[in-house]
């Protein structure tokens, strides 16, 4: 890098995670090996939502196939500070030997913006890029992305209601008719967070003639929208296994744990991607389909902090399923439009967690097209969710089984990542 020994980007007080309505700030550094010219020493602060996929088309013909890209893009903001020199392109100064640091501070706005995500074809992310222009060379660039939350606090009393739904199948062999298998399976409430623990209570009703297997597994569902058409990719994370149901009897869950890893919060406000969660509770069936529901929840970004949670009446949650059910094409994403609501108030300092997602890469998101440029400091970057640690729900029992197995301890699975 010849004199440029040091050119990064420093957050205040090391901060990752921010919410709408905050102040961005830090500093940049530059330490020099020698004198160095150059006409400015820029900042920018970035919001982008994009999305972009492939498919491949038929010709019809010997000519063959071809691939057909679908784009869209949302620029949340675009903001620049000069930090040294001027604006006039032909200017020169010359920044002397040693270390130097130079202030910034950016306003995040209040609302219109959605929550960090890296997702298989878009992400919405948050970056800040500092250019040092020198005449007649190359110019240095250094990137640092960071998280930015919208809130959404699962202690509001829509996220409280529980979610409930039934389902019901017989099984046909040849001439002969088995007995209906049948289950019912609620959660305890419609909202949670990264790090706490679903409760699932069900009923499995089993006059069949085979043994069942009851389990369930939580979902992400990313959607995707570009050019007037959709790309979905589901998700599979934790999964928890039941005891077998035999032939001819009865099984049940209460308040069996169902552990949320550190993902995305649900994403409901970007106009070309969302990002939505349910449990799947199936029925494996040897030899047969299984039998499957779904319970539509919430992941939100506001920890619950009230008293144990009753069950309530599921009528809404009934009708709103069978909805659900009946759809065969994906809702039209809401579309993008500026709000002005504060965060909520968090009761304690929160905690964040790395995405299970892993790393990205930020050196193919920007303009860097340009040849004459020099990228440094570290180009990867994690995005950072609310995590609550240790989190228990109140258990709960019933007289039929005083002391019921727990298999909150089933080991989680690694991911597994379905396109369809």
């Amino acid at each position: 890098m010849g004199k440029l020994k040091c050119f990064e980007i420093i957050l205040a007080g090391n901060k990752s995670v921010f919410h709408p309505g905050e102040k961005v700030c830090g500093k940049v550094v530059v330490d020099l090996k020698g004198d160095m010219k150059m006409r400015s020493l820029r900042i920018f602060m970035r919001g982008v939502a994009k999305v972009h996929w492939t498919e491949s088309r038929s010709t019809g013909s010997r000519l063959g196939s071809y691939t057909e890209h679908y784009n869209a893009e949302v620029e949340y903001f675009f903001k620049r500070q000069v930090l040294f020199g001027g604006e006039v392109s032909e200017g020169r100064d010359t920044l002397t030997e040693g270390r130097h640091e130079f202030s910034f501070s950016f306003d995040l706005q209040m609302g219109g913006i959605a929550t960090s995500f890296e997702g298989k074809h878009g992400s919405i992310r948050y970056w800040l890029k500092a250019e040092m222009d020198k005449p007649w060379s190359f110019n240095h660039k250094t990137k640092k992305a960071f998280t930015v939350i919208s809130p959404i606090d699962i202690n509001k009393a829509e996220y409280q209601l529980c979610v409930e739904s039934s389902i019901e199948k017989t099984l046909c062999c040849w001439m002969c008719t088995s007995g209906p298998i049948s289950m019912t399976a609620r959660s305890d409430r419609r909202g949670y967070c990264p790090g706490e623990s679903i409760a699932i209570s069900a009923e499995f009703e089993n006059h069949s003639s085979r043994t069942v297997i009851p389990m369930a597994t939580l979902y992400q569902t990313q959607a995707f929208f570009a050019n007037g058409k959709s790309r979905v990719r589901r998700t599979k994370f934790t999964v928890l296994t039941g005891l077998p149901v035999a032939p001819q009897s009865h099984g049940s869950w209460d308040s069996q744990l169902l552990k949320i890893p550190a993902v995305s919060p649900s994403i409901i406000n970007c106009c070309v991607m969302k990002v939505d969660y349910y449990i799947k509770v199936a029925l494996h069936i040897p030899g047969a389909y299984n039998l499957t529901l779904h319970l539509p929840i919430v992941i939100g970004t506001v920890p619950f902090r009230q008293g144990p949670t009753r069950y309530t009446s599921t009528r809404f949650f009934n009708e709103t399923f069978t909805d659900y059910q009946n759809r065969t094409t994906l809702p039209v994403p809401p579309p993008y439009r500026e709000t002005i609501t504060p965060p909520p108030p968090f009761d304690d300092p929160p905690t964040y967690h790395e995405s299970v997602g892993g790393a990205v890469r930020l050196d193919d998101e920007d303009d860097d097209d340009d040849e004459n440029t020099c990228n440094m400091g570290d180009l990867t970057y994690t995005p950072m969710y609310n995590y609550v640690y240790n989190y228990r729900p109140p258990p709960t029992y019933t007289e039929e089984d005083p002391h019921p197995i727990s298999l909150c301890d089933v080991p989680r699975r690694l991911p597994r990542n379905i396109d369809r």
